[in-house]
C-alpha cells in the first residue's frame, strides 16, 4: 500500500525560482531515497512556509525518510516542522486520476 507524507515548516526563502536554482541537487538526491516515488514541492511565500507532499512505498519508507528530512531541517535551522502519513486509498485515487505508481 502506499502511503504519504505531507510536511511542512517555517522558511524565510528562497521561493519561486530562486528556490529551484539552490536546491535542483536536493530534488535530484530525492530520487535516490530507498521507497520515494515522487514528491511534490509547495511554497507560500506569504506566509514564509515551504515543504512537500512525498509518495512512499511503504509507511516505514516514508517514516524513515521523514525522521531523515527532520534531521536535515533542523541542521538547517528549522525548528517547526509539521509531518503527517496518511495511507492511500489505491482505488478512489485512480478515479480522480492521482499519480500513485503503484
Amino acid at each position: 500500500m502506499a502511503y504519504v507524507l505531507q510536511v511542512n515548516f517555517k522558511m524565510n526563502g528562497p521561493f519561486g525560482d530562486e528556490m529551484a536554482e539552490a536546491l535542483t541537487d536536493l530534488a535530484k538526491s530525492i530520487n535516490e531515497e530507498d521507497g520515494v516515488m515522487w514528491k511534490i514541492w509547495t511554497e507560500n511565500p506569504e506566509m514564509k512556509e515551504a515543504g512537500g507532499i512525498y509518495m512512499s512505498e511503504t509507511r516505514e519508507t516514508a517514516e524513515k525518510y521523514l525522521d531523515m528530512h527532520s534531521k536535515r531541517l533542523t541542521g538547517f535551522g528549522v525548528t517547526d516542522i509539521n509531518a503527517k502519513i496518511f495511507a492511500v486509498n489505491s482505488k478512489l485515487t485512480e478515479v480522480t486520476k492521482g499519480p500513485i505508481n503503484n
